[in-house]
């Protein structure tokens, strides 16, 4: 197993960690400008329409890729910086 390799494993694995506390916070405060409520429904929530799950699931589904595949990145590129080899 090549040294980028080795190396990425332990930096994805806390930059994933912290990207998910991010997109969640992120998810967060999007759902408050764009929702009637401080908070998300839940998928069993009878008092929500079906609409407003599946809108709250589309957008915290989008959010949690888009900062996933920017936390990837940023994690290779930061090994690719430390090692000269690309991790993948």
């Amino acid at each position: 197993m090549r040294v980028s390799k080795v190396t990425y494993k332990p930096v994805g694995l806390l930059a994933g960690m912290a990207g998910g506390m991010l997109a969640g916070a992120a998810f967060k405060q999007a759902w408050k400008v764009l929702g009637n409520d401080d908070d998300a429904p839940d998928a069993t929530d009878e008092a929500r329409s079906w609409r407003e799950i599946l809108t709250a699931a589309a957008i915290q589904g989008a959010i949690f890729a888009v900062v996933k595949a920017a936390v990837d990145r940023g994690g290779a590129t930061a090994v690719r910086r430390f090692t000269g080899a690309w991790p993948g």
